[in-house]
């Protein structure tokens, strides 16, 4: 039903746009110049006013009846079952819901198909509630939107205020989203260092990580919630990413650049930002699958013991991934030097080579160093590929050819483990949190950089 409507405002708000089109010309019998606003402003407010309308009240409405379904049925529930807690009353109302709508329930009683039926009978009401509302907007739209169709209406300052308002509240909602998870990010880190009466300093720099291993008892030892191991890991293979993709991004974005020929560049330039449209989890499996039993043979033929979860498959895989990254921004900015400082470098006798090393790259340097800071916090952020390459145990080691762990493992590991979600939350989210810090920093650090040293050619 949801949908209908949906599909019912949007054919709507087309044939407002066409009669207030029409009414418009209609209104200046055919000398639009006798108009305020053409006559596409005056069907585009019109559109704007029922796709606003419409759509503004099926999710009003629609989010209304949820919630009062939804409370109605709990507290049924509740009356006819006092002593269920709310995960067995959540269980209840899902059960009746699928039911309801001719899914397979995990359990069936008399308690379930009576719920099931008042569910029925609720969302039945609802629907009717949510129709007629969304009609009636819809037609009020319609009819307000083809009476302020006149000669002196100024429909195109009202439809751009419209857009601007809904920019502005796209913006907003952008803001807010942000603020909301740093803030859920904050409130959960703070509730984790009560739990474990506020010793950061174990956090920070203890070197076991066990934070779920006191939860049976419902307390969370201090000495068990040691980072360093995670960080460490998660260093260890972002360096070794690091190492694999700034060199090749870089030497691909100079040969791209000042080498290749406009037939070479204009193959190998998309060929190797294909490797960004590449999903990660597809990078995961080629170093699950393919990367980590050549390395593990590898170093078996040369009498070296090498992880199939060694920081080494991880780091390079991920190395793969981020050269397109190094190698697209570092093309931009040694583009971006000025064709002029070349053909000076050039009249006093350098050759390419010394050109490129004594002339562009400097003047490139800061846009350089960007690239590699902002690749460098994607490293750290990743996370399919070192959950599915990377190691689960918190092991703190500088071997490269050992299985370590990273942060976004821990935080996947928590999460979807059997744990419950609240005793989980903490130690994920505080992770999370630490990780957040450490990629706003990077960012900060990179613009920076470039404000400093940025250099602007005319």
């Amino acid at each position: 039903m949801t949908s209908i409507l949906a599909a019912l405002v949007f054919v709507a708000a087309a044939a407002t746009f066409v009669l207030g089109r029409y009414r418009a010309v209609a209104v200046a019998k055919g000398d639009q110049s006798a108009l305020h606003s053409r006559p596409s402003y005056h069907g585009f407010y019109g559109l704007l006013l029922v796709m606003l309308g419409g759509l503004g009240t099926l999710i009003l409405v629609t989010a209304v009846s949820n919630y009062h379904i939804n409370t109605s049925l709990m507290s049924d529930i509740g009356d006819a079952a006092p002593e269920m807690v709310l995960i067995e009353r959540q269980l209840v109302l899902n059960d009746a819901k699928a039911l309801a709508t001719g899914q397979i329930a995990s359990k069936t009683d008399e308690l379930r198909y009576e719920i099931s039926a008042g569910f029925s009978s609720l969302a039945s009401t609802w629907s009717w509630i949510r129709v007629i509302a969304v009609l009636g907007v819809i037609g009020l739209a319609m009819f307000y939107s083809q009476r302020q169709v006149s000669l002196v209406t100024r429909a195109r300052n009202r439809s751009e205020l419209l857009v601007q308002a809904i920019l502005a509240v796209m913006a907003t909602i952008a803001v807010l989203t942000t603020v909301g998870i740093v803030l859920s990010l904050i409130f959960e880190t703070l509730n984790f260092f009560s739990k474990i009466d506020w010793r950061i300093d174990k956090f920070l720099f203890g070197t076991t990580w066990s934070p779920l291993s006191g939860v049976h008892t419902g307390e969370m030892d201090a000495d068990k919630v040691g980072a360093i191991p995670l960080f460490a890991g998660t260093l260890l293979i972002t360096l070794i990413a690091m190492l694999v993709a700034v060199p090749v991004g870089l030497f691909a974005a100079i040969y791209l650049s000042d080498f290749a020929t406009p037939r070479v560049r204009a193959w190998a330039k998309p060929m190797l930002e294909i490797l960004a449209g590449i999903p990660t989890v597809v990078y995961g499996f080629f170093a699950a699958i393919t990367v980590a039993p050549f390395f593990r043979n590898t170093g078996e033929s040369l009498g070296l013991t090498i992880a199939s979860e060694s920081a080494l498959v991880a780091g390079i895989v991920m190395g793969i991934m981020i050269i397109p990254f190094i190698s697209s921004l570092s093309d931009d900015v040694i583009n971006a030097v000025p064709q002029s400082l070349r053909d000076g470098s050039y009249g006093l006798g350098a050759t390419k080579a010394e050109t490129i090393t004594q002339v562009v790259l400097p003047a490139a340097l800061p846009g350089i160093v960007s690239a590699a800071l902002l690749g460098f916090s994607r490293a750290v952020g990743e996370t399919m590929i070192v959950v599915m390459a990377a190691g689960q145990g918190a092991n703190l080691t500088a071997n490269p050819f050992e299985a370590v762990t990273t942060v976004t493992v821990q935080i996947v590991m928590l999460i979807t483990g059997d744990t419950e979600a609240e005793t989980a939350a903490g130690p994920a989210f505080t992770l999370g949190f630490t990780l957040f810090c450490i990629t706003l920093l990077m960012n900060v650090a990179a613009q920076r950089i470039v404000a400093r040293y940025r250099e602007l050619y005319d």
